[in-house]
């Protein structure tokens, strides 16, 4: 089921061509010289994005990439204007971002059903009558309809949440997500068990924020170790960055700045975020080991929560802070 989470993906993507102008005179059984009526070209279609709050991932790109609008109609005698060709739109998750081939940024869609024009269709050329004046009764030429380019372009998912859950594979990220929210995410014993971002919604009275499980990182995971960093862009539009750090881990300062490296290497700006730690799985050390934690992270001005999934330890004060944060 991992490969039906389809984050990046590359498109063609074409607008329509504008139909032509077209050459015409006036006829009819007592009229054998009259003036030009040939109409002009319609418009071609729009390629147009739109956000879709239903739609979580770009799977349902993944056999249809090539997206060509319709081409507008040539125009007509009588001064008929051709049809405009229809637009074509592609539905998108929300936080999608579109880059170009050379991976630069064209636009990003960050509500549920904002709409915009990625390629505009070709206009329509005119028609032989547009060009008549009163020095030249008869033109007979008209123009082409502007022909449009296809291009690839990038879709590229950055999942919009409040909070992202930073940590090591195996340090309670997705227990802690079912716990404290609907969601249900692959739980197991064994590293790498999170290949994908997971996503809930945790209740705070009548509001709610949003909470993304982003799989785990390791040492050199910007060298591509481990799952690498791919899915760290999901963190970036996090307001506030969760660590987590098991209290199985033993040397759980050097974990901390591993994490802080990685996450500086993939992105800088990780580093102004508003961040919490956590000392996950806590109902299996004592109250003495606790001070002993609290006192190692506090030499870097760390304050620290305990947190314990299976016990609730910490998990309504771990919720309060959050909102806090995210509301700051």
């Amino acid at each position: 089921m991992e490969n039906c989470f389809v984050d990046f993906i590359k498109i063609y993507c074409k607008s329509g061509n504008g139909g032509a102008g077209c050459i015409h005179f006036y006829r009819d059984k007592y009229i054998t010289r009259g003036g030009p009526d040939g109409g002009s070209g319609g418009k071609g279609g729009d390629i147009i994005i739109q956000g879709n709050s239903h739609i979580h991932t770009f799977l349902h790109l993944r056999y249809n990439k090539h997206w060509i609008a319709e081409s507008g109609s040539s125009g007509k005698e009588n001064n008929i204007t051709g049809s405009s060709g229809k637009d074509l739109l592609i539905e998108v998750p929300i936080g999608t971002v579109v880059k170009d081939e050379k991976k630069n940024a064209i636009t990003e869609i960050t509500k549920n059903h904002e709409k915009k024009i990625l390629f505009e269709g070709g206009k329509g050329g005119k028609g032989n009558a547009f060009f008549k004046n009163s020095i030249y009764q008869s033109p007979i030429h008209a123009q082409k309809g502007i022909k449009t380019k296809g291009y690839w372009i990038f879709l590229e998912l950055k999942i919009l949440a409040d909070v992202g859950l930073i940590g090591f594979p195996n340090t309670g990220k997705s227990t802690l997500l079912s716990v404290i929210t609907r969601a249900k995410p692959k739980i197991a014993n064994f590293s790498f068990t999170t290949k994908t971002p997971n996503l809930g919604v945790v209740k705070m009275n009548f509001d709610s924020f949003l909470v993304a499980d982003i799989p785990g990182i390791i040492e050199k995971a910007s060298e591509g170790k481990g799952l690498g960093h791919h899915f760290l862009r999901h963190a970036e539009r996090n307001s506030v960055l969760l660590f987590l750090i098991s209290s199985e881990t033993k040397n759980k300062i050097k974990e901390y700045l591993i994490l802080l490296k990685e996450l500086n290497k993939f992105n800088s700006n990780f580093l102004n975020k508003k961040r919490l730690l956590a000392i996950s799985k806590s109902d299996l050390i004592n109250d003495k080991k606790k001070e002993k934690i609290r006192e190692i992270f506090l030499s870097l001005k760390e304050n620290i929560l305990f947190i314990s999934s299976f016990t609730k330890e910490g998990l309504m004060e771990l919720k309060i802070k959050l909102w806090k944060l995210i509301k700051i």
